[in-house]
């Protein structure tokens, strides 16, 4: 079974031991916070999530999502559920897909921990790139959804709908590689790869020039999307923690690296026919996007790739010092961490195509 099968990440268990809180106190929390809301309630946890626990709670009316910080010391400036539920509210009232937020605590005496609430939101999540659930005339629809949505949110005026602060100005590149190369040094407990080093020395002095600035999602890919229950249509985006703003190529190349992905690390398409599968090309799904955002082509394509699985690689070493501390919030971070290996080679790799 893959690291990304719908049975190891679908659907709900009971609360782990590790990330159980007093659900009482959320209950008055809820009745204070949230409009319309009726208990009792149940509270269950998401099979999947690496990195901030994510919590199903039902009530006999309707189901809503709890997204918290994980319990224990934390790395500074991660899991900033904070700034989920900004840029969640603010895109939609720009009319982009994504659930509605009912309420954010910052309050830790409630559960232990900052949490917000939003919309359950009803559809389906592709856990498999390869859309195997999807007849294969309609795949090609589904693809040009996810490319329409990411080129959508890569358009959206970011000062206009209050998000004008939400990252830095310019230098985006040097500032991610700075950011993820300092949490990885820093993470003594995970160690260090000989690989991620080699990229830490390379990176900084080969960053194309450009400072093209959108709200950039920070891990577009399927599983982090719900779709339509029927329609080839994506209806909400999820997971937000590593939104800010940035370079609209590094997201979108991050999103395009599923096309050379082993599908047993993230959700991705290496190694699949894409002919057989009914599948656009990588080529073909380059170009929509820059039909859609106005733009002839991407020059120093292979950097952004690089660049993202240096980031991934780095996400992956995180996910490694969680386990080792007993504080990673998902059942299957183990296989994340085993994995690290394989991803920064495929780092490396990327990076010597650049030279």
């Amino acid at each position: 079974m893959s690291a990304l099968s719908d049975d190891a990440n679908a659907g709900t268990t009971a609360v782990r031991d590790a990330y159980r809180f007093d659900e009482v106190a959320l209950a008055r929390w809820m009745a204070n916070h949230v409009d319309g809301y009726r208990g009792p309630l149940t509270v269950e946890q998401f099979k999947g999530g690496q990195s901030n626990p994510t919590y199903k709670l039902v009530t006999p009316d309707r189901s809503y999502v709890l997204r918290r910080k994980p319990p224990g010391d934390t790395l500074k400036g991660a899991h900033a559920v904070d700034r989920e539920a900004r840029v969640l509210t603010a895109l939609g009232g720009a009319g982009f897909p994504v659930a509605h937020v009912f309420g954010l605590c910052t309050d830790e005496s409630v559960i232990g921990s900052w949490f917000y609430v939003m919309d359950m939101v009803e559809g389906r999540i592709f856990w498999d790139a390869t859309f195997p659930s999807v007849a294969r005339d309609e795949r090609p629809a589904y693809f040009d959804a996810m490319n329409a949505t990411i080129a959508q949110l890569h358009g959206i005026d970011h000062a206009g709908i209050g998000l004008g602060d939400y990252g830095k100005p310019g230098n985006y590149f040097a500032r991610q590689i700075g950011r993820w190369s300092k949490q990885y040094l820093e993470d003594v407990d995970a160690g260090r790869d000989p690989d991620l080093d080699a990229l830490i020395a390379w990176l900084p002095d080969n960053i194309p020039p450009g400072e093209d600035s959108s709200i950039v999602h920070g891990d577009f890919r399927c599983d982090n999307m719900i779709f339509h229950p029927r329609e080839p249509r994506v209806i909400a985006v999820l997971d937000w923690e590593l939104s800010t703003l940035g370079h609209p190529l590094a997201d979108f190349a991050y999103h395009a690296m599923m096309y050379q992905m082993p599908p047993d690390i993230v959700a991705g398409l290496g190694g699949a026919d894409l002919v057989a599968l009914n599948i656009p090309s990588e080529a073909d799904y380059v170009a929509a996007y820059c039909a859609r955002t106005g733009r002839a082509s991407i020059p120093n394509w292979d950097f952004y790739v690089a660049f993202n699985y240096f980031r991934l690689a780095a996400i992956f070493h995180g996910i490694k010092g969680r386990v080792i501390r007993g504080t990673a919030a998902s059942a299957h971070a183990r296989e994340r961490a085993r994995a690290l290996p394989r991803l920064s080679a495929l780092a490396r790799l990327s990076m010597e195509k650049c030279r």
